[in-house]
């Protein structure tokens, strides 16, 4: 077998990059440290022992979940998990928190509002406020927030405390004109929303809003007016649309937070540090930042090339930027290599090449004295040589992968999964007795499907002749280019056939799945159709023999109908799909247009399929296909094989166009024997040639209740072949046989051409007759 593509690959830059090393000198060191920034998601991590996360929302140290001063570093950040919710939500101080970063904290947001009435009186008005004590260690970031105010004729106050009892009192207004036309979404510069900054270490705010007109001007397109804190980063003013939009106040709050700068302890790093070593938080290979909010503290991050929580112990810990797969961490060129180093890392060159090895510098050039010409030669040569094989070697096997894969696919496309699932979904149904061919044997067997192979052209595909290794002689049916509909038309007659075991009906060998159109392998049937055995040959048959054929004809039907597992209407019945074997036996083939009708069912509604001039009119009109549908057909085979005309000829006269139509005219004005063979009326008793024809005229009745069933017919058909000549018959002379046909009806019945296949019928005429006709029985006899 072939191992996969990757391992191919893998295998065969290998063997090339092996061979180059053949010319390359040892490997020497020429430091040249470049230290990458990364990502410490590794902050985000609890101290052991305590909850790390609440909802959804991770919580890192130095915050803590809790009322225990274990799991944070102090009262101020302790948090609250609170399990009301689904999910729990976390609280800080009262306030909602949303996340975290290694700096700030951010909270859910309130936003202040108020709305006008018709007469610029307020009816709903609040304002907000948040508050921090003097010894929390939260101020309000200057750099992330801004206070916004949202309407068309408002302005909005602000004011709060920073800096240790500091104040600081501001606003913004917002106006438009009498519409909305100069509001533009994504700009707050005081037309429809305005903003303004907020000083650095606020610890309180509040926030009020006013009217300039009481909204009297621009009600009817703006009835309210908003303001919020919040991160500026978050808000998106989406224009005119924000005035009415009744979820404007939960869309804000829901996302934009508010963001808090937090900081710990009091003291800056060097106070910190020369205090209490206790008290100093930063842990190993970490870097203290002091506060610049004007309250002091400080903060702690792990240095460039480390990673982890600063905060815990012990410390940040290296990152090793030469073996991160996922992300680029170091900027070494290709020829150069690696080296991790604590913090950090550096990239050398190997002997004999010169440069800085990194990306951006030098990189890493040979050195032109010492530059191994033979021994490079020799690799490059070893190397191509051994590439050579492996692209010849890999070629091969992509090509075997790619023919197993379209096999595959073809076993798909051509319903091998279809069939199946139908298999499975019939009971006492197996497939096992039929051989799977591959695409192989069947090509040889029909020496490349040639011309000369081909036995007949149907409507679902070509029939060709095969001969397979054990010598046996089978039939081929392979399918046209085919669609949806016509791997189910394949699918329906394969199922179909492997449920039917009769001598009578055609059998399957085997089947193809993995050539790019289905294949089909039936038993060789050697003297063709009866359709042709009809007309081309017909005169030497007897009417026994044609009674036999029909009889067997009937039985497989019958079989079909009654006796199968699963009752079958072949829905295609004609002399064209009725084979003869050696021994001319017939053997009912084709199922392509075959229905399996269930159990409690006795009719299939379907779209109408059939050959004009075998269809049955019921079914035509109704669309309702039973198993009388098949008897009508049969009948029209019964009326062929005794008059021996085809159902459809548009060169006949417009009486005689379609036979069904033409046998029971016949039958009503008693001119029987001149649509017979000649040698019917010679061998057959008046009755029994009666009785046939009474027989054929029950199967083409209109009504499908009144047809016979194919049981019924064959029990007739047996006990019309017992019939013996009358000894009045034997009796007869030629003279008294020959004046049952006038010599105008044997000129105009038996010397006629034979009509061209044609697809064209006159309908109407099909459907003209009677089944109420009565044969008299005298007008037979002398």
């Amino acid at each position: 077998m072939c191992p996969s593509l990757n391992m191919y690959l893998h295998v065969l830059l290998l063997l090339f990059f092996s061979c180059l090393l053949l010319a390359q000198p040892t490997i020497g060191i020429n430091t040249n440290p470049n230290i990458t920034t990364v990502t410490n998601s590794s902050f985000f991590i609890p101290k052991p022992g305590c909850e790390a996360k609440c909802g959804n929302i991770p919580v890192p140290y130095p915050f803590g979940i809790g009322n225990s001063s274990s799991c944070s570093i102090s009262s101020y950040f302790q948090l609250n998990c609170s399990t009301f919710f689904d999910p729990p939500k976390l609280f800080l101080g009262g306030l909602e928190v949303i996340s975290f970063s290694q700096t700030q904290v951010r909270v859910r947001n309130i936003v202040a509002s108020m709305c006008y009435n018709q007469t610029g009186a307020v009816n709903v008005a609040t304002m907000i406020s948040m508050y921090w004590g003097s010894d929390w260690p939260y101020t309000f970031s200057d750099t992330a927030n801004k206070f916004t105010v949202v309407g068309c004729d408002d302005y909005g106050l602000f004011s709060g405390d920073y800096q240790l009892g500091g104040s600081f009192s501001s606003g913004c207004l917002s106006i438009c004109s009498n519409d909305t036309g100069n509001v533009l979404a994504g700009i707050c510069t005081g037309i429809g929303c305005c903003q303004i900054d907020i000083p650095k270490g606020l610890k309180n705010f509040t926030a009020s809003l006013g009217s300039i007109n009481g909204h009297t001007q621009v009600l009817s397109f703006d009835p309210c007016t908003y303001a919020f804190l919040g991160d500026q980063d978050s808000f998106q003013f989406n224009g005119a649309s924000d005035f009415e939009d009744p979820t404007f106040i939960n869309r804000t709050v829901g996302n934009v937070s508010v963001v808090l700068d937090f900081v710990i302890g009091n003291q800056t790093c060097a106070e910190a540090q020369n205090s209490n070593a206790s008290s100093y938080l930063c842990q190993n290979n970490t870097s203290c930042t002091d506060s610049q909010s004007g309250y002091g503290g400080y903060l702690c991050n792990c240095t460039y090339g480390y990673k982890g929580n600063p905060y815990l112990n012990p410390g940040c810990t290296d990152i090793d930027e030469c073996n991160n797969t996922n992300l680029v961490l170091n900027n070494c060129a290709a020829s150069a290599i690696c080296k991790n180093i604590p913090g950090s890392y550096y990239c050398v060159c190997p002997d004999h090449y010169s440069g800085d090895g990194t990306i951006d510098g030098s990189g890493c050039t040979p050195e032109p004295s010492q530059f191994p010409v033979i021994k490079l030669s020799l690799g490059l040569s070893f190397g191509f040589l051994s590439l050579l094989i492996g692209v010849v070697w890999l070629y091969s096997c992509i090509n075997r992968r790619k023919l197993i894969k379209q096999r595959e696919e073809f076993f798909q496309q051509n319903g091998g999964l279809l069939m199946k699932q139908k298999i499975s979904s019939i009971d006492g149904t197996s497939v096992e007795s039929s051989k799977f061919f591959t695409a192989e044997e069947l090509k040889k067997a029909t020496n490349n499907y040639a011309e000369n192979q081909i036995l007949g052209r149907g409507g679902y595909g070509v029939v060709y002749k095969g001969i397979l290794p054990d010598q046996r002689v089978v039939a081929i049916k392979k399918s046209k280019v085919m669609d949806g509909n016509q791997v189910e038309q394949f699918i329906n007659e394969l199922l179909i056939v492997t449920q039917v075991n009769h001598r009578n009906v055609v059998k399957l060998l085997g089947c193809c799945f993995e050539s790019e159109v289905p294949e089909l392998v039936y038993e060789y049937i050697p003297n063709g159709t009866l359709f042709e055995l009809i007309h081309k040959t017909l005169s030497w048959l007897t009417l026994d023999n044609r009674l036999r054929i029909a009889t067997e004809a009937a039985s497989a039907l019958s079989y079909l109908h009654s006796a199968a597992s699963v009752p079958i209407i072949h829905r295609d019945v004609k002399s064209a799909n009725i084979l003869l074997d050696i021994n001319y036996v017939a053997k009912m083939a084709d199922f392509g247009a075959s229905r399996l009708v269930p159990l409690d069912q006795t009719q299939v509604t379907t779209l109408v399929q059939g050959t004009l001039g075998y269809l049955d009119p019921e079914y035509f009109h109704s669309s309702q296909l039973t198993e009388k549908s098949d008897v009508y057909s049969f009948g029209v085979v019964l009326a062929e094989l005794l008059t021996g005309k085809k159902p459809i000829c548009l060169e006949r006269s417009q009486e005689e166009r379609n036979l069904a139509t033409y046998f029971i005219v016949a039958m009503k004005e008693n001119r029987l024997f001149q649509i017979l063979e000649p040698r019917l009326v010679r061998e057959g008793t008046l009755e029994q040639l009666q009785a046939i024809a009474e027989l054929v005229k029950r199967c083409l009745c209109l009504k499908s209740e009144e047809r016979p069933t194919m049981k019924e017919v064959v029990m007739e058909l047996e006990g019309l072949r017992k019939y013996k000549k009358d000894p009045w018959v034997n009796q007869q002379s030629h003279e008294e046989s020959e004046s049952l046909l006038s010599e105008e009806a044997q000129a105009n019945t038996y010397t006629e051409p034979i009509c061209p296949s044609t697809n064209e019928s006159n309908i109407s005429a099909q459907y003209s007759f009677n089944c109420s006709m009565t044969f008299p029985r005298n007008s037979l006899r002398r």
